[in-house]
């Protein structure tokens, strides 16, 4: 991205400024008294999303991730004197409706397939042979699920509601019943996998992908180069529950801290996520404060491209020509210290120095950058040209306002592209961008070495489905 509106800002409207200042001047600023600056606030990322997880997609999660072959016991005791080998694979597609808000009904299609026989004693060493199993169950059971600090979803309880058919077999022309042998298997595979916080199916995957690319650092290309920005998240937030429609709803929060850095000491990674705590908030939105900063130097330097050594017309008798331009701070606002001289059609000249201070704001309506609370001091060895300025201050400082206005909104116009690019990314099971993105100044601070400027990216969050 590359913002440059600091470029505008030391345009021809910013001669007019302080050709408008030159002969005008107030006492009541003292250069050499600075109250401090005050310093910026944390720069912060925040975003919440309210997503909602459409029934097919939890439905692909689970299918996807649940193993075929779900139990595989050989030399199983069955009781009544009978062994056997028993496998319970899937045989079809798991479904699920949600009871309540936190509880959701699954049932598990499945098919039972093996041997039974008689143990070897007994009658078992005269029949050695053993009957086949090969029938079809759809076991119904209800679960907890819930997201776990690894991002796996979980269940932390079950209960086994409905086996879903019965199992008889004919043993030498006994029956017998292995219902109870196949519940208590199924228990036996339920308490393994969907209880105790055995993973139904997991999300890292698809949250570290999205997190590697948005948390990743990234540079914005300012005034006398590049400077790199990355995101170190303090606080990830979340709330789960089950709509009335069985979409399964995320409220997803994270709050981080925006630190910058040199453009070639950037790390080189994005920063691990912290544990979850509980999110109360369902509203979509996204904000980050990017801190960009120029040096007063840089400020002086571009500043004097401009103004320094140009001569000026201030009315139709009087000419300026302003030289020694410096930039600094004077407590919250900004100040500008320059020597000027002003020449008359008859030849006489005057010579001084001019500290001009405002506080820079932006205008979102206008998208203009404009200054508020203008004052100013004029130091020359011509006492008529002070003591008119006390008389013509109020009219001076409606005249400095009305005039300080930079447009900035086109030069911002051109940072969205990258910026909804970088904000933007594609999971393999749901795509989000940022929507209706606004860029704009939010605060300027004037500090010792330099001025911070942070820029506000907000919007909310899109979410595609897969």
């Amino acid at each position: 991205m590359k913002i440059q509106f600091l470029r505008r800002f030391i345009n021809f409207p910013t001669s007019i400024v302080f050709i408008g200042l030159v002969f005008f001047s107030c006492k009541s600023i003292n250069p050499s008294v600075n109250s401090g600056s005050t310093p910026p606030p944390p720069a912060i990322a925040g975003v919440n999303m309210p997503l909602t997880i459409p029934k097919e997609t939890l439905s692909k999660l689970l299918n996807g991730q649940t193993p075929q072959v779900l139990l595989q016991e050989k030399g199983l005791d069955m009781g009544s004197g009978i062994t056997g080998d028993l496998q319970l694979k899937r045989n079809g597609k798991i479904t699920w409706s949600a009871l309540d808000s936190q509880r959701i009904q699954l049932t598990v299609p499945i098919n039972v397939m093996g041997e039974i026989g008689l143990k070897p004693k007994g009658l078992g060493s005269l029949f050695q042979s053993k009957l086949p199993l090969n029938e079809n169950f759809s076991p119904v059971f209800v679960i907890n699920p819930v997201i776990n600090a690894n991002w796996g979803i979980e269940s932390e309880s079950f209960e086994l509601l409905d086996l879903g058919g019965n199992l008889t077999v004919e043993v030498l022309g006994m029956q017998v019943d292995l219902t109870g042998i196949l519940s208590k298997e199924l228990r036996k595979w339920g308490g393994e996998n969907l209880a105790g916080g055995k993973e139904l199916a997991s999300l890292k995957t698809v949250t570290d992908l999205a997190w590697a690319q948005v948390g990743k650092p990234f540079s914005i290309e300012w005034i006398g180069g590049k400077t790199a920005f990355s995101i170190q998240p303090q606080q990830i937030k979340l709330r789960e529950f089950f709509d009335g429609n069985e979409n399964y709803n995320l409220w997803l929060g994270m709050e981080g801290k925006v630190n910058s850095h040199p453009a070639n000491a950037a790390p080189s990674r994005a920063f691990p996520l912290p544990g979850l705590s509980p999110n109360e908030n369902p509203e979509n939105e996204f904000e980050m404060l990017i801190p960009l900063t120029v040096t007063y130097a840089t400020l002086d330097e571009l500043l004097k491209e401009n103004l320094e050594g140009k001569e000026f017309r201030v009315d139709k008798k009087t000419t300026m020509t302003p030289s020694r331009i410096k930039t600094q701070a004077f407590g919250d606002l900004l100040a500008i210290n320059l020597d000027f001289t002003a020449k008359q059609n008859n030849g006489k000249k005057l010579n001084g120095t001019l500290f001009i201070v405002g506080k820079p704001e932006y205008d979102a309506t206008s998208q203009n950058l404009i200054f508020e609370d203008v004052n100013f001091r004029m130091e020359s060895g011509n006492f008529g040209a002070q003591a008119g300025v006390g008389l013509k201050k109020r009219k001076i400082i409606r005249r400095v306002e009305r005039k300080a206005i930079f447009p900035i909104g086109d030069v911002l116009e051109e940072s969205f592209g990258s910026i909804t690019n970088r904000l933007g990314l594609s999971t393999p099971i749901v795509d989000l961008k940022v929507a209706n993105l606004t860029i704009e100044p939010s605060g300027f601070y004037p500090m010792a070495k330099e001025l911070v400027i942070h820029m506000k990216a907000s919007g909310k969050v899109d979410a595609v489905w897969k």
